[in-house]
């Protein structure tokens, strides 16, 4: 059935004159919603291997998993810090909305499992979408945030240049200006809506990983055995019943391989192979480079994923895999989500802004720290920026008398003391 057929059919169903078959799945018309497997191979998830790749289908995926959970949960890891820009720099902010962002930012969200899914919906639908909860419509008070599924939320352009987000929940449909939600986009971001990464980057990457899949676990299901054929003597002729018959009798004694039975065979037949030996059977360098293909559409490096095989030039080490980590992945999506924050929370505001603490990702280990800690503070050699209670801060202890003091060995009085600088 060609393209044409398949959308003709699919468009039928919509209109209620029937179901459409897809890789042997009926699905009912009423299913064609935005969302759904049907929806997804309407607009483009039908993958070249023939699978229908949706968020469901591609988080099954092992790899797609393991690289939304990772960036998921790096971002949910970050504290979200607010502070106040001063004469001097800035300083930290206390604000009831630290809470919301850092806790709990709805009764029934925390803020770990709220930075999760919204990851994971950048990174499989392309946008991410929190409603801003006031104190009342009128009110510019903020108590809450809501995080939305993004198959929920359609984006028009309103009348005064502005965007407007009708969000269906339960049946019921409501529009909110786009004050009141927080857009958080991904990739391709065109004002409306960001490129979906199930339709273009995921699609044959993760539809080839899941046939695969399907495929080693047919394979398995069936004994991890070779498929056989039984060679019967050339001088032997036998009716179709007579070939069924030893095609049942062989199948039973294979099912009873695992009891440690060895089948036995008569009339001279004998077995010879057909398929492949079994590595070329469970496909293992397409599901190899599956890994690859997957881990380069999120910017995750393979062995960040467990594939340790290949090599990085992100350097060796858990601190500089860290660095390159932060850099060249999450930074994209918390500046996104930084800006996105700071012009909805804190409208036109030079003062207060939010900024998330990619410290928290790159602490290396303790002789690591105690080398980067001795610099900070002005050790052999170094000019100090920090002093030693904003270092005590970060290793969560308590500020101590003097201890607010930066040093400059560089710096000498008139006694030839060196002399620190508050």
């Amino acid at each position: 059935m060609g393209i044409k057929d398949r959308f003709s059919q699919a468009l039928d169903a919509l209109r209620g004159k029937g179901a459409p078959v897809i890789q042997n799945t009926t699905y009912d018309s009423s299913l064609g919603i935005r969302g759904s497997e049907l929806y997804s191979w309407m607009t483009g998830g039908l993958s070249s291997s023939g699978v229908v790749v949706s968020e469901k289908s591609a988080m099954s995926v092992s790899a797609v998993y393991a690289c939304v959970g990772l960036i998921g949960g790096a971002i949910a890891a970050l504290p979200f810090h607010i502070y106040k820009r001063t004469k001097d720099g800035r300083e930290r902010y206390e604000s009831d909305l630290w809470w919301l962002f850092n806790e709990s930012p709805a009764p029934v969200w925390t803020s770990a499992s709220a930075w999760q899914f919204t990851a994971q919906s950048i990174l499989l639908k392309g946008d991410s979408f929190w409603r801003i909860i006031r104190a009342s419509r009128l009110s510019p008070l903020i108590v809450g945030f809501e995080p939305i599924h993004p198959d929920s939320v359609v984006v028009e352009r309103g009348d005064n240049s502005r965007n407007v987000y009708t969000v269906t929940a339960d049946g019921v449909s409501t529009a909110y200006e786009q004050d009141d939600i927080l857009h958080f986009p991904g990739l391709g971001f065109d004002g409306l809506r960001s490129m979906t990464p199930i339709r273009y980057s995921l699609r044959n990457a993760a539809g080839i990983a899941i046939a695969a899949d399907e495929h080693a676990s047919k394979f398995f299901r069936g004994g991890a055995r070779p498929d056989h054929a039984i060679v019967l003597p050339e001088n032997l002729k036998i009716s179709a019943e007579q070939k069924e018959a030893i095609r049942a009798a062989w199948s039973s004694q294979r099912q009873s391989y695992g009891e440690g039975n060895t089948p036995v065979l008569s009339g001279g037949m004998k077995i010879e192979q057909l398929s492949l030996n079994a590595e070329d059977a469970q496909l293992l360098e397409t599901r190899q480079f599956g890994v690859e293909e997957i881990a380069r559409a999120f910017g995750v490096p393979p062995h960040m994923i467990g594939k340790t095989d290949a090599s990085t030039s992100w350097g060796s080490g858990i601190e500089q895999m860290s660095i390159g980590f932060v850099r060249y992945t999450l930074r994209r999506h918390i500046d996104a989500i930084q800006q996105e924050i700071n012009r909805k929370v804190w409208p036109r505001s030079n003062q207060i802004f939010g900024e998330f603490n990619t410290d928290a990702l790159l602490d290396g280990d303790s002789k690591s720290q105690a080398e980067y800690f001795t610099k900070a503070l002005g050790g052999p050699g170094s000019c100090g920026w920090m002093t030693p209670n904003e270092v005590r801060r970060l290793k969560n202890m308590p500020p101590i008398d003097g201890g607010d003091i930066v040093y400059f060995p560089a710096i000498q009085n008139a006694n030839g003391n060196s002399d620190g600088v508050k």
